[in-house]
């Protein structure tokens, strides 16, 4: 068994040898020991894992935390219009949603479980399959914003 601590720690660990290569420069940070978050560049805007507060599991996702709300709103509303093939990747389970201080997310809650390896495994996996999917969707949104900037 791995402590809470000790599970989120070692995470990235687990997460980034799951993603393909040229994924594989995003930057493990933990702000807090009960969090970790993974970017590449630019820590508010970055993938999470943390305790749910909903029901017992883990959220998994991007959070859009920039200090500029129209940004977060910005790249929210851009994930939405790719939700119905964000879901058929993900599953149903993704949802796309405003949330405190003008922040935004597209996450999910990942089932609770023993904190083995074979479950931190499990979620590293399930991790790298979301940034898999949204990683592309972002690098475009933001791409999109720093056109519009020009």
């Amino acid at each position: 068994m791995l402590s809470r601590r000790r599970f989120l720690k070692t995470l990235p660990d687990v997460v980034i040898p799951q993603l393909a290569e040229p994924l594989r420069g995003i930057k493990p940070r933990q702000p807090y020991h009960w969090i970790v978050q993974l970017h590449y560049g630019e820590p508010a805007l970055h993938y999470e894992v943390s305790a749910a507060r909903v029901r017992p599991g883990w959220e998994l996702g991007f959070h859009c935390e920039a200090r500029d709300a129209r940004l977060n709103r910005f790249l929210l509303d851009g994930f939405r219009r790719h939700l119905f093939e964000i879901k058929d990747t993900l599953g149903d389970c993704m949802e796309a949603e405003m949330w405190d201080k003008g922040w935004t997310k597209i996450y999910e809650v990942y089932p609770d479980g023993e904190l083995t390896e074979v479950y931190q495994f499990q979620v590293g996996a399930r991790l790298a399959a979301i940034i898999t999917c949204l990683h592309p969707i972002f690098v475009d949104l933001r791409g999109a914003v720093a056109r519009s900037y020009r």
